[in-house]
C-alpha cells in the first residue's frame, strides 16, 4: 500500500507533538493511512498516541502492528521526544475527532460537538447534528438556544470537533467495520490465489 494522498488536516497540534506530526506523517500517507492526531501524555510515563486511519475511515489491529513497526525506526532516528516513551498507535475510536473537511461530509446526519477558535454567532460550543459542509462552512443543525436551527462554522475556526457517542454511531460504525473488513478479507484472498 503506498501513495495514497492525504487531504490536510484543519487541526493542527503544537509542541513536540507538531513536531512528530511533521515527520510521521508522510510516512502514514506513505502507507496509505491519514494521520487523525497526535498527543503527547504523562500517564503512565510519557505516551505518544498517533492516532490514524485508513482513508475510508477503518483501521485493524494488523494494521496498527504495522505502521508501529515501520514508524518506530523513523522516531529512533529523529528522536523527537527526549527521553523514553511508550509508543501507541491507535484507531479515532467511535466517538472520533473530526480533523479534516471531508470528515463533516462522511458523518453528516449524526451528532457532534465542535469547538470554535473565535466567536460565531455569539458563541464558541456548539453541539448538534452535522449537515455537511458547504463554501468550507459546516452546516450544524442545533437548537434555539445555540443560534438554530442551522449555524455554519467556517472550517478555519474550528479548534476541535468530535463526534458524539450515540446508539445510532455505534450502528452505523460497527455497519462500515464490517463492510471494510469484508473488503479487506476479499483482497487477501485474490492475493493468495
Amino acid at each position: 500500500m503506498s501513495g495514497a494522498i492525504s487531504e490536510a488536516r484543519f487541526i493542527s497540534e503544537t509542541g513536540v507533538a507538531a513536531d512528530v506530526a511533521a515527520l510521521v506523517e508522510p510516512a502514514l500517507n506513505d502507507l496509505g493511512f491519514h494521520l487523525v492526531r497526535i498527543t503527547v501524555s504523562g500517564r503512565d510515563g510519557t505516551t505518544l498516541q498517533i492516532m490514524t486511519e485508513r482513508p475510508d475511515g477503518t483501521i485493524t489491529v494488523e494494521d496498527c502492528a504495522n505502521i508501529s513497526r515501520n514508524l518506530s525506526p523513523l522516531l529512533d532516528a529523529h528522536d523527537p521526544i527526549s527521553g523514553r516513551y511508550t509508543l501507541e498507535i491507535s484507531s479515532p475510536g467511535i466517538d472520533r475527532p473530526l480533523a479534516r473537511a471531508s470528515d463533516f461530509d462522511a458523518w453528516a446526519g449524526y451528532e457532534a460537538k465542535v469547538e470554535t477558535k473565535e466567536l460565531v454567532a455569539g458563541r464558541k460550543r456548539f453541539r448538534g447534528i452535522i449537515q455537511g459542509l458547504t463554501e468550507n462552512e459546516v452546516r450544524l443543525e442545533v437548537p434555539l438556544d445555540q443560534g438554530g436551527p442551522e449555524v455554519r462554522l467556517p472550517i478555519h475556526l474550528i479548534a476541535e470537533a468530535r463526534l458524539v457517542l450515540t446508539d445510532e454511531l455505534i450502528r452505523e460504525t460497527l455497519r462500515r467495520t464490517k463492510k471494510a473488513n469484508a473488503k479487506a478479507a476479499a483482497a487477501n484472498a485474490a492475493n493468495r490465489v
